[in-house]
């Protein structure tokens, strides 16, 4: 444990992706209100999922990492969030006998980070949505207002959904919005720190700069993390986050999240596990075949093709396999409702039909279904070749 570690450690360090709020008095007072609020997980439960993670990464089991994009205000019902844990069963069914430990991507996902900070419609420029833990989806200057209040919402409503999922469920996140993680920090019966709006939280791929707030923070809490690994990640700075964010190398404490896209993975990904290798590093692959495979329609959908996650899965699970080590994991968004927002056998006509989310495209329950068949047959396919 670092002693000179605090929840608070990250405001004297550089930022990136988060809102600035206008209203300091506004943004105190949420401050004070997070700080008051039950935790939504138990660090005993933290301890109990990286024990978990470790085993996966001795190869014992598979970790599914699934869920929403952006969680919603409006949207939120307990009819939903049981369609998405059902899903995430399902998908875990379809690996059967192989254990699965499951993460999902609910009560928390409220922020998220973009690629560019404002958006333009009809000549008009305003801030980019940024979830609604932030602001509003709604095109106007007011809605696109960073308001702190919306933190209480969110914390609100995680605890809502947080009652509605199986004991036996796990939650994870982005740490991104770092008021709101400060405010929901604890210190466990152990004296370490632990974030108590998720059992996972872990880097993004916009946040990784060594001396910035979003390091900073995650180095200090004692639940499992994970990074996201870009194509920009390159090995040195793979090596560095991982000496800061698991100085100890233990087992079960990182999770590294390749999302480098079908047409980059094989220039990209034997690099960091030689990397990983050649340093000793304890960690658990889990592979993101999401965010390196969005792309756009002709009209302005952001979309993903279903043929392009697979390739990326199962060019993860071979490269891996000549490298002598494993991919232990797939990290999705998904939803368990029958939305159209990504590409299934070639056909863009259905997109529009049911096209709901607020950022990434999703997969449906017939699309991840699929993906869940083509794991099993990697799965069996590489442990008998071994």
């Amino acid at each position: 444990m670092d002693t000179h570690w605090t929840p608070d450690s990250w405001r004297t360090r550089p930022t990136h992706q988060m809102p600035a709020y206008a209203d300091a008095p506004a943004l105190r007072d949420a401050e004070a209100r997070l700080a008051h609020t039950p935790p939504m997980v138990s660090a005993a439960d933290c301890l109990a999922l990286q024990s978990r993670l470790a085993a996966i990464a001795a190869g014992q089991g598979f970790l599914l990492q699934a869920g929403d994009c952006a969680e919603s205000f409006a949207d939120f019902s307990a009819a939903r969030v049981r369609n998405t844990v059902r899903a995430l069963q399902d998908f875990a069914a379809a690996l059967a006998p192989l254990p699965v430990t499951m993460t999902a991507r609910l009560a928390g996902q409220y922020a998220k980070p973009r690629s560019s900070a404002t958006e333009t419609r009809g000549g008009i420029t305003l801030p980019a949505y940024r979830g609604d833990g932030i602001n509003d989806f709604a095109f106007t200057a007011e809605a696109r207002r960073a308001d702190p209040q919306r933190m209480i919402r969110a914390a609100d409503q995680a605890a809502a959904t947080q009652a509605l999922l199986p004991g036996s469920l796990y939650t994870c996140h982005e740490s991104l919005l770092l008021p709101y993680e400060e405010g929901l920090t604890r210190r466990g019966e152990d004296e370490r720190w632990y974030a108590t709006s998720a059992h996972f939280l872990w880097l993004g791929a916009r946040t990784q700069g060594t001396d910035g707030a979003h390091v900073e923070y995650l180095r200090g809490i004692a639940n499992p993390v994970g990074i996201k690994c870009a194509p920009w990640t390159d090995a040195d700075m793979l090596r560095r986050l991982i000496v800061m964010l698991n100085p100890g190398n233990v087992p079960g404490r990182l999770t590294l999240i390749p999302r480098l896209g079908a047409a980059a993975i094989d220039d990209c990904l034997p690099l960091l596990i030689d990397m990983v290798k050649m340093e000793g590093f304890n960690v658990l692959w889990c592979c993101d075949p999401m965010h390196g495979n969005t792309i756009q329609t002709a009209q302005g959908l952001k979309t993903r093709r279903v043929d392009d996650i697979k390739a990326e899965i199962a060019r993860s699970f071979a490269i891996h396999d000549s490298a002598g080590t494993r991919c232990g994991g797939v990290h999705l968004e998904m939803t368990g409702d029958d939305v159209t927002e990504c590409i299934a056998y070639g056909d863009e006509s259905q997109l529009a039909d049911r096209y709901e989310t607020r950022c990434d495209p999703r997969l449906n329950p017939a699309q991840a279904q699929d993906i869940a068949a083509m794991i099993a047959g990697e799965i069996v396919r590489y442990s008998a070749a071994a």
